[in-house]
């Protein structure tokens, strides 16, 4: 389509938004798309509808077709809602969740779902305020309800906001309902067809009838109580960074047995604007430099943090020369495995049916902590719900230690099927008091990690192409990748290249290609070189981008070296990436 026809098209799609169906801030705000000079607002705000994908709808918001706002939230939860009614037409009272986190607009539109779900006769189970996002999983499982909702964006800036849908068992919807669930949304074309007049009567709110049952069950996850009370005094800063966390998470800690846990009072503040930070995301060391200010003021040793939906978990550890190192995402998992894994072999709980779970992208060294502790490692694709896939299909045959993956999620608990910063964080306060107890911190426990099972260095890298040309770059990008791969990767021959969109896994030495066994395809690529390193390549499924994750491999020959390793690691990425042409 050309650039005349695209713009042509555009405006012939706000037009209709100028009609009496819209209400008038948002004609408003189209008509301002519509006289302004500069007229790439508009295309990237009416170019396409705003996709409800698998995991739901995730956008800038603000008046557009592609954009979060009352109407294409209206019709994500009036498809949901008809979907529900066919699927269990036979129940006599459909039920649903319905939260939010502090996002702009998060309570206007969590409350608006509400509405439309109960219009449609589905009772609504909706929290009287903002909470974490993993407590809505699991309020759908506590409640016995069919689905749940829950308004947020994650990490992303604030001029987002998303919409996550949850099917029955807590987990976010795979085949078949993400996709019936996507046809249903996709058949609201009009504003008409979207109920928006509530009914009371179907509308329950909720809070702390379900606070305290989440609270106890995390309490139950613990595996050293008694060291956490000798432990108790131990100095840990805690950040939300404006989100929910701070809702649940002193609470939680308090249950553990922690009672020196120092605030970051700015960020105890609940704010959509996030005020305090460029982005509230725990993986940069940016949103983290108030806490770690704070432990240099206090004294601590480790400093942890949730995301604004408090679902994702940030860790930074004092190093033996009192420098505040970032823990990565990769860094996060194993060292919540090796415990959980390490603290069962000591408690003499490994029977031979236990499991982990951990995605394609998230580090080997893993697989390797696993197997040499008679546990099964299972690799499913990114995002919790194929975590959740794998829990289900072994719910009664195995019992799950827990599972996560690089993007700073994990999840210790069956009670919930989505990542879960309140469990993780009470659960690494934990893992740091264990540490203490053997006269070491978290620094040195990554350390011993790397020393008995091998050293591995991980890096994301995310190139950012928003609107229209850089979702047609991300798409060009991939394509060139699968036709042109590379060679040779930091000097060493890619030997392995496993592309998900097909399931095959071909070996470039004998030319072999085998099926790889996943319940489903994805836009996935993975190369693998001779000396041990992985690169995997996706674009993401919620934001314009895609993503390219590093793992390389290097001999550590002491505890001693392991900065040195780090250094030399680090050099060996930069070559990956400058291989693959990426800046």
């Amino acid at each position: 389509m050309s650039n005349d026809a695209l713009l042509n098209e555009c405006i012939e799609r706000a037009e209709k938004w100028l009609g009496p169906k819209y209400d008038e801030e948002t004609r408003k705000e189209v008509q301002g798309l519509l006289d302004a000079e500069d007229k790439s607002g508009l295309i990237d705000a009416f170019y396409k509808d705003l996709e409800f994908g698998t995991g739901g709808l995730r956008g800038i918001m603000g008046a557009g077709t592609n954009r979060m706002n009352i109407y294409t939230v209206g019709a994500a939860t009036q498809g949901l809602a008809n979907y529900l009614k066919d699927c269990f037409k036979d129940l006599p009272q459909i039920s649903v969740v319905v939260g939010h986190d502090v996002r702009n607009n998060s309570r206007k539109f969590a409350e608006m779902v509400a509405d439309i779900f109960s219009a449609n006769g589905i009772k609504v189970y909706l929290f009287d305020g903002c909470r974490p996002t993993p407590e809505v999983s699991f309020a759908i499982r506590l409640l016995g309800c069919q689905s749940g909702v829950n308004i947020t964006a994650s990490h992303n800036p604030k001029e987002y906001n998303g919409y996550k849908a949850y099917w029955s068992d807590g987990a976010q919807m795979i085949a078949p309902h993400d996709v019936e669930t996507i046809a249903y949304v996709n058949a609201i074309t009009s504003v008409d067809q979207i109920k928006f007049q509530p009914n009371p009567d179907l509308i329950r709110i909720i809070g702390k009838d379900v606070d305290e049952p989440y609270l106890e069950a995390i309490k139950g996850l613990s595996l050293s109580p008694e060291i956490d009370a000798k432990h108790a005094d131990m100095k840990i800063v805690y950040t939300p960074i404006h989100g929910t966390g701070s809702t649940l998470m002193y609470d939680s800690l308090n249950r553990w047995g922690f009672k020196n846990i120092i605030h970051v009072p700015e960020q105890d503040v609940m704010d959509g604007n996030f005020s305090t930070v460029v982005s509230p995301n725990p993986e940069n060391a940016e949103a983290m430099s108030m806490g770690i200010a704070k432990a240099k003021e206090t004294g601590a040793s480790l400093v942890l943090a949730s995301d604004p939906d408090a679902d994702r978990i940030g860790v930074v550890v004092r190093d033996k020369d009192g420098n505040y190192q970032l823990v990565n995402g990769n860094q996060i998992v194993m060292i919540f495995l090796y415990y959980l894994i390490t603290r069962n072999v000591e408690l003499g709980k490994i029977t031979g049916k236990e499991y982990c779970v951990k995605t394609i992208v998230t580090t080997e060294t893993i697989k390797r902590i696993a197997d040499a502790n008679n546990v099964t490692c299972y690799d499913c694709y990114t995002g919790f719900k194929w975590i959740a896939d794998v829990m289900r299909n072994l719910e009664g045959t195995a019992r799950y230690l827990g599972g996560g993956e690089e993007s700073y999620g994990f999840l210790a608990e069956t009670f919930c099927r989505d990542k879960d910063s309140v469990s993780a964080i009470s659960l690494m306060a934990e893992i740091a008091a264990w540490a203490a107890e053997r006269g070491q911190n978290l620094y040195d426990l990554l350390i011993d990690i790397y020393a008995e099972y091998g050293f591995s260095r991980e890096r994301g890298v995310s190139v950012v192409r928003p609107g229209k040309t850089g979702a047609d770059e991300i798409v060009a990008m991939m394509k060139n990748f699968r036709e042109n791969p590379p060679k040779e990767l930091a000097g060493s021959p890619v030997v392995t290249i496993k592309d998900y969109a097909d399931l095959n896994c071909r070996n470039l030495k004998t030319g072999e290609v085998e099926k790889m066994n996943f319940p489903t395809t994805s836009n996935v690529l993975q190369f693998f070189t001779e000396a041990g390193d992985k690169v995997s390549i996706r674009p993401s499924g919620t934001e314009p981008k895609i993503k390219f994750y590093i793992e390389v491999r290097e001999d550590m020959p002491s505890k001693e070296a392991y900065e040195d390793t780090v250094k030399k690691a680090d050099a060996h990425i930069d070559q990956v990436l400058a291989d693959l042409g990426v800046k």
